[in-house]
């Protein structure tokens, strides 16, 4: 378990923090994560990584010369924000373009896809490339639908070492393509791991049996076996890896490997020695030649009792760049020259708190918002106080919903965006703001701080009701309608889900449907909202009949049948909370 925090919901700040402070040499804070202490060389593409507290070394510990120029750091277990994103590429660049690169879940491909298209706006020229290895979460058929585990480090150190050595953005992404496709991992776990303030583990294994194919956000494997000797773990995950080689390796015998053998948390480094001797052994009798091997932690998943390995099938060129030095906090290989003082740059005394989200200090806005507006705000303010309400009473429900096919998480991440926007709303609502200003601050907060798939709907929701609303006129049901079937559409969109997937697009859909039918009928707000509430609980006890076909649940599909999605669970609690706000207010 995590002994050691504060507060639970600042363990991620407070981390980085230290985390910065110790490691000055490297790096260099900036809003929403860290980038290298000395600038990016002008017209050297700058790649830019990143993803959810609880996995150092990575992503802070991975910045540095001959590695990422920056990191974008999420909460614990989730996706930075695209805002976060936006300032670490920002402070990052060097004239040369921007790589993003993650693991390939869901919200950090929204967050970043975000970030990239602000980024363009800038006129930055922005690339993407999410890391897709861990065999166990979608068949070969499937690959696209990989999540990204321990061979990030080789595909992330790919990219950047070609970086370094002054190759134009296009070219930096085909390397990291090409070392995407030719890289395999899989893991087996024996205990979960447990959130700071958390008094279980996400997911437990019984005694004597392993997890196999975990994931690094504390979901279940996708199956259990007896717990082996080093040696059968060893034959275990090198068998596993020898029968899916990449499309253009025919045989691994002469063929050449990058080999990772990572630790999730708890496993000690003497354990991790005692299952390389023979994976190494395993890997020669194979006729594989290991090239610069990596044993010990470097994704990690707090204090998960867990083992990954990974191969990445090199060529001349990858062998090249995996053997490039590099200098940072946590990965170091080979020489690299002093580099050039930073002389622009003023020293860092510490890391300001809650860099993500600046403080609402003025709200351009407000001057321009009418009465009737800013009446309206007293509305939203106290729905969003609803939400934050109803979610905290829930938290533990639906982080327990969730950890039946997932990571256990949605209580906490709905916990902290929720808080996060009752808080900005109040702060804009101080300010004079107008009810669309009040919703899209909080939109921007409840993104920056659940990050996550949710952080990202949860911002287009409140984002889209407030373009709907606005700041000039008195809101009516029917510019209410407008806004959530509008954000219905925007969900959609984003996160490409469709009603039938087992996500909260489930119960926005019908619940959006119900409001513009009953509000185009002539219903008042209340009524029309307290129809389409009853819509949404009914439509997300539904969602229980389905089978998963997109998110962390989807390769634990089975695992879920009988349990409603948190996600559409959560909506269904917040659209009737809110009723009460509204019913308080009319």
């Amino acid at each position: 378990m995590t002994r050691l925090f504060n507060d639970p919901a600042a363990f991620a700040d407070e981390a980085l923090e230290g985390f910065t402070a110790a490691h000055r040499r490297w790096v260099r804070p900036v809003g929403g994560g860290v980038v290298r202490a000395t600038a990016t060389p002008a017209g050297q593409v700058a790649v830019v990584i990143g993803g959810g507290s609880g996995h150092y070394p990575a992503f802070s510990g991975l910045v540095g010369r001959g590695l990422a120029h920056g990191a974008a750091v999420g909460n614990v277990f989730a996706s930075p924000s695209a805002r976060q994103i936006h300032s670490v590429a920002t402070a990052a660049h060097g004239g040369g373009g921007v790589l993003l690169m993650y693991g390939n879940y869901a919200g950090d491909v929204l967050h970043f896809g975000q970030a990239a298209e602000r980024l363009a706006a800038d006129g930055i020229e922005t690339r993407t490339f999410a890391v897709a290895d861990d065999i166990s979460s979608a068949g070969p058929d499937e690959s696209a639908k990989r999540r990204g585990i321990a061979g990030d480090l080789p595909v992330f150190k790919a990219a950047a070492a070609a970086a370094e050595q002054g190759t134009p953005l296009e070219e930096v992404l085909r390397v990291a393509e090409r070392a995407g496709a030719r890289t395999r991992s899989f893991g087996i776990a024996f205990s979960g791991c447990t959130l700071p303030g958390a008094d279980h583990p996400l997911f437990t294994v019984p005694e004597a049996r392993m997890a196999v194919g975990l994931g690094i956000h504390g979901e279940p494997g996708i199956g259990e076996e007896a717990l082996p000797t080093a040696d059968a773990a060893a034959l275990l995950l090198v068998e596993t890896l020898l029968k899916e080689l990449p499309e253009d390796v025919a045989a691994p015998a002469g063929q050449r490997a990058a080999v990772i053998l990572n630790g999730l948390g708890s496993v000690k480094y003497e354990e991790l020695f005692v299952v390389y001797r023979r994976v190494a052994a395993l890997l020669g009798e194979a006729g594989v030649e290991i090239v610069d091997p990596e044993v010990g932690e470097l994704v990690t998943s707090f204090d998960m009792a867990g083992i990954s390995l990974t191969l990445t099938w090199l060529d001349d060129r990858l062998e090249e760049l995996w053997r490039a030095p590099a200098d940072t906090p946590a990965f170091r290989k080979g020489a690299l020259g002093t580099p050039e003082p930073d002389r622009d740059r003023a020293p860092v005394t510490a890391l300001a708190q809650d860099t993500a989200v600046p403080a609402v200090t003025a709200v351009p806005a407000a001057s321009a918002a009418s009465a009737a507006s800013r009446e309206a705000a007293v509305t939203v303010l106290a729905a969003l106080e609803a939400v934050a309400r109803v979610v905290d009473a829930h938290a533990d429900e639906l982080g327990r919903i969730d950890a039946v096919a997932g990571d256990g998480d949605h209580g906490i991440g709905m916990r902290r965006g929720s808080g996060a926007a009752h808080r900005a709303a109040a702060d804009a609502h101080r300010l004079g703001a107008g009810a669309g200003t009040v919703l899209t601050r909080a939109a921007d907060a409840w993104a920056d701080k659940a990050g996550g798939t949710s952080g990202a709907l949860w911002g287009t929701i409140l984002r889209s009701l407030g373009t709907a609303l606005g700041d000039r006129d008195a809101p009516d049901a029917a510019h209410v309608a407008e806004g959530v079937t509008e954000a219905s559409a925007a969900v959609r969109r984003l996160g490409g889900a469709e009603v039938g997937d087992k996500t909260m697009v489930d119960v926005l859909v019908p619940f959006a449907d119900a409001l513009a039918v009953g509000t185009a009928g002539g219903l008042a707000l209340t009524e029309a909202w307290d129809r389409a509430a009853t819509t949404a609980t009914e439509a997300a006890a539904g969602t229980a009949d389905l089978l998963p076909r997109r998110g962390r649940a989807r390769p634990h599909a089975e695992k879920s049948l009988g349990t409603p999605d948190a996600g559409a669970h959560s909506l269904a609690l917040i659209t009737r909370a809110v009723h009460g706000a509204l019913l308080d207010h009319h």
